[in-house]
């Protein structure tokens, strides 16, 4: 079993930069790829982990071995085509996980149907943000609201279906304040700690972000 996800980036542009160095300062294990030798030669100086290929080419794929990471992200800048290209060899690679930067709707549903599992904007959604969620796995959402303390959004784990917040004791286990109960769109606020948590439950946490990696 392996300790930590790995992540591959391609694309070393603004957005997959931002990507790869937050995964990199949280000790995740990334490759960062990008077609640009000089692109790539700046990298090197803050991403451990740098190569220079066309990650177009099936070959390329298969020598780097992108079959065996759990999530890669797809970042290249202005082409559609090739982004279509790579999403693609990395599913017929076996990647699990393949998510794709894109600039409007018609090609979010071309990158859907070709295979992408999850398709961002970057203008809706920066790559830090990307990044900490990806870290965060299993969490919904997750916002940054200062440097170490995030809001959180959680799903109801197994095992605490059935049982209310008392007796969960989730403050002391976790060291989170719970803020907000969801249920499908509905937010209340006003949370009945007696109230017996079930699988359509959202919690939602503020919590120092270094803590968080608890409930992965």
């Amino acid at each position: 079993m392996k300790a930590k996800k790995t992540y591959a980036v391609f694309g070393l542009g603004r957005y997959g930069t931002a990507v790869a160095r937050e995964l990199v300062d949280n000790g995740m294990e990334v490759i960062a790829i990008d077609i640009d030798q000089r692109i790539v030669n700046d990298a090197a100086a803050y991403l451990p982990v740098c190569k220079c290929a066309d990650v177009t080419d099936a070959e390329v794929i298969s020598r780097l071995g992108i079959g065996n990471i759990d999530t890669v992200i797809v970042c290249i800048a202005n082409s559609l085509e090739a982004t279509v290209m790579a999403v693609t060899l990395c599913k017929e690679a076996g990647v699990k996980n393949v998510i794709a930067k894109c600039a409007n709707e018609m090609n979010q549903k071309i990158l859907l149907r070709v295979g992408a599992d999850q398709v961002v904007f970057p203008e809706n959604e920066s790559g830090i943000r990307l990044a900490k969620n990806l870290i965060s796995s299993g969490f919904i959402d997750m916002i940054s609201l200062s440097s170490d303390v995030s809001m959180v959004e959680i799903d109801v784990k197994d095992e605490w279906r059935g049982k209310n917040l008392i007796e969960l004791n989730l403050r002391k286990k976790y060291g989170f304040n719970i803020v907000a109960i969801k249920k499908g769109e509905k937010v209340n606020v006003n949370i009945n700690p007696e109230q017996a948590l079930d699988a359509d439950t959202t919690l939602i946490v503020i919590a120092n972000t270094a803590k968080l990696g608890k409930l992965k």
